[in-house]
């Protein structure tokens, strides 16, 4: 992917957190109970662009913010 796209995506997926009125906390621990082995500081990275996404992670994520797909990627 690239770098200035997955920035976006990133901070995309920190502004419907903070909508969500989550803390990346929060937000991991959802995605833990989920199956989705996210720690805090990995979702801080997703967040700033420095981790990759896998589409497990992508699809949890819109069901827990209860976004579309393209409020993620847009």
């Amino acid at each position: 992917m690239n770098k200035e796209y997955e920035k976006i995506v990133g901070m995309n997926i920190r502004k419907l957190r903070e909508k969500s009125n989550l803390t990346q906390e929060q937000l991991s621990a959802k995605l833990q109970v989920g199956g989705c082995d996210i720690t805090r500081s990995a979702l801080a990275k997703i967040e700033v662009g420095q981790r990759h996404l896998y589409p497990d992670e992508i699809k949890l994520l819109k069901e827990i913010l209860n976004v579309d797909y393209d409020e993620i990627f847009i």
